[in-house]
């Protein structure tokens, strides 16, 4: 198996299909860069997200889980990784494959970044969304 590179740029793509596109491309041996990643986007009703989100962040205490991230790259990571096998072998090799950005690192100014456009979310209209850097700042997250 070869390993090719992608860079995804997440601005303006719905979380949940970046995720489940991202996995794919690990899966199958890629090794995938997203950046952005604070950019991306969460549908759905702005009180029930950030409720959820806020039970998700009380689960557990200082000694027991499941530890959840407030950054919005722990986010990103928490969601593709349940999209993944990662109790077995093989999903372990796919998550240490992806990367994921706050904003644009400067190795990728001058390189082309790859979009999905079925994932923006301009393509499913009257849609109520949030972006997960508004999560993050909710939960309170740097």
């Amino acid at each position: 198996m070869t390993e090719q590179h992608i860079v995804i740029n997440a601005d303006g793509l719905i979380l949940g299909r970046l995720c489940s596109y991202v996995a794919k491309k690990a899966l199958l041996g890629y090794t995938v860069d997203v950046v952005n990643i604070e950019k991306a986007i969460i549908t759905g009703n702005k009180d029930v997200v950030l409720a959820k989100y806020k039970r998700f962040s009380r689960m557990g205490g200082p000694s027991f889980g499941p530890f959840i991230g407030k950054s919005s790259r722990d986010l990103f990571k928490r969601s593709l990784k349940r999209m993944l096998p990662h109790k077995k072998a093989r999903g372990i090799e796919a998550l240490t494959r992806v990367k994921a950005y706050k904003g644009l690192p400067l190795r990728y100014k001058d390189q082309t970044l790859e979009t999905l456009e079925d994932a923006h979310v301009s393509k499913v209209p009257n849609t109520k969304y949030l972006k997960l850097e508004r999560v993050t700042q909710f939960l309170g997250g740097k």
